[in-house]
């Protein structure tokens, strides 16, 4: 069961990151909100860098390969994102802007790791940036007013990427603290899946009734 869900969650956020580069590239602009972008890449070039260093591992591998499409959602930002913001903001200060929050979430990242150590200072950032993500992409539709740079193929495989490790670290594991993570994630992931079928459900209802 272990390594189904650690399967799965693999799998499910490789599937995010590549829809992510895909819808990125299509609409012209990042598909991922900016601080959340910033944290992961921090987070997985972090790990990887100790996975490496300690010897190959699959968790290891899959670290490098989200890293590398961090490299790619990260391009997509540094491309459109500044199109996106008001006019005041030239691309000297975009350029400042973005460095500062990339640098943040590698100083949070290591901070994390300094206090709490390895083990738990990568369960418990991930899935607090988690929780913030889930949360910024609900505010990242709210701000573009729909669904652009976004898809319902990313959000129901973050859903997915986020339950099974929730099933084995929280539940199977029994720790409260990622397991409470884990459900606020999928509440607000869940809400942001209602928005993106809002639009297709309306679709459904418009349609006329079948004749008898």
């Amino acid at each position: 069961m272990d390594l189904i869900l650690t399967l799965v969650s693999g799998i499910a956020w490789t599937v995010v990151y590549v829809e992510a580069i895909r819808v990125g590239l299509r609409d012209r602009t990042y598909a991922m909100p900016v601080a959340a972008l910033a944290l992961n890449f921090a987070w997985e070039a972090t790990y990887s860098v100790r996975d490496v260093a300690v010897g190959i591992s699959a968790q290891g591998v899959v670290n490098v390969v989200w890293a590398v499409a961090d490299v790619a959602i990260i391009y997509t930002y540094l491309r459109f994102g500044r199109s996106e913001l008001p006019e005041f903001v030239t691309r000297p200060l975009f350029a400042t802007w973005s460095i500062l929050v990339f640098g943040t979430g590698f100083a949070v990242q290591w901070m994390f790791l300094a206090h709490f150590g390895a083990h738990d200072a990568s369960r418990y950032s991930a899935f607090l940036q988690n929780l913030l993500m889930s949360g910024l992409f609900i505010a990242l539709y709210a701000s573009r007013q729909g669904p652009l740079g976004q898809s319902l193929t990313i959000a129901v495989a973050k859903w997915l990427g986020t339950l099974a490790p929730t099933m084995l670290l929280g539940a199977m594991q029994d720790a409260p603290f990622i397991l409470g993570l884990g459900i606020l994630c999928s509440v607000f992931d869940l809400v942001y899946i209602g928005l993106l079928l809002r639009p297709r459900l309306a679709r459904l209802r418009s349609l006329p009734a079948p004749s008898r």
